[in-house]
């Protein structure tokens, strides 16, 4: 039985975010120490560096060319941190950390004590919000890796899959420390993963007509968002606690992805 590419692409996409509400749920529900947690993040770092160099950005260059590469890279880059900008002012800041940041912030906002926030206030929906925009880019790329051949970039899914666990993983360890019940934490990862399967259906749907210079400078958006959200939020809440050890970890997550990136071949 043969499935249509557009319900491949939708499929992937939940595979790769289902990832979130597993990590969620063992973050959850399991004492997870905060340096496996924090070695586990810079693995995943590591992982997705090495998909976005050695396969986003490869194929969004030789399928748009040099410059529709660099707008779309540039361009992801500052959408992702300006929404970020505009996430932390309503205390979102701290929504991948594992400690108690994300317990110290809820507190401040709830008192009125952070920028955009009035006693009373919570930051449940710019929390939500965030997940959001950390996982969305990712699961676009799974769809429009569709579009070279019909067949989805196994190295894109598995890549996703890995630095989808420990995102939801650090996230929801931080989050129960926070005060939040464990409904709203499955249900915002579970919406998230359903979301994530949507968001690789239009990658496919919406793009699927359009120019190779188009689809090139939305992958390289996709990119560039996905760094940004690397440098901003992964990578400091993994050197917070592993230290020294950051850059060996991440490194060995890179070696990884390159790895199965050849075995693929």
């Amino acid at each position: 039985m043969t499935f249509p590419t557009w319900a491949m692409a939708g499929f992937w996409g939940l595979v790769s975010g289902s990832a979130l509400l597993l990590g969620a749920a063992i973050g959850y529900y399991a004492h997870v120490p905060q340096r496996l947690i924090a070695a586990i993040m810079a693995f995943g770092s590591g992982v997705l560096i090495s998909t976005l160099s050695l396969e986003l950005m490869e194929e969004a260059f030789e399928k748009g060319g040099f410059s529709a590469t660099a707008i779309g890279f540039v361009s992801g880059a500052l959408i992702f941190t300006l929404a970020n900008w505009l996430l932390a002012r309503h205390g979102a800041k701290h929504r991948k950390r594992s400690g108690h940041h994300q317990h110290v912030e809820r507190k401040a906002v709830k008192a009125g004590k952070t920028e955009n926030s009035e006693p009373g206030d919570d930051n449940s929906m710019a929390i939500a919000i965030g997940a959001l925009l950390d996982g969305i880019p990712e699961s676009i790329v799974i769809g429009l890796s569709l579009l070279a051949g019909g067949a989805v970039s196994t190295v894109a899914v598995a890549a996703i899959f890995l630095s989808n666990l420990p995102e939801g993983l650090s996230s929801a360890s931080g989050m129960k420390k926070a005060g939040r019940s464990s409904r709203y934490v499955l249900l915002l990862w579970g919406s998230i993963a359903l979301i994530s399967g949507v968001a690789s259906l239009l990658g496919y749907t919406v793009f699927s007509n359009f120019s190779p210079q188009v689809v090139s400078a939305t992958t390289a958006v996709a990119a560039g968002a996905i760094l940004a959200m690397l440098a901003d939020t992964m990578i400091p809440e993994a050197f917070a606690v592993a230290h020294n050890f950051t850059g060996l970890i991440t490194v060995l997550g890179f070696l990884a992805s390159f790895f199965l990136s050849k075995m693929v071949e």
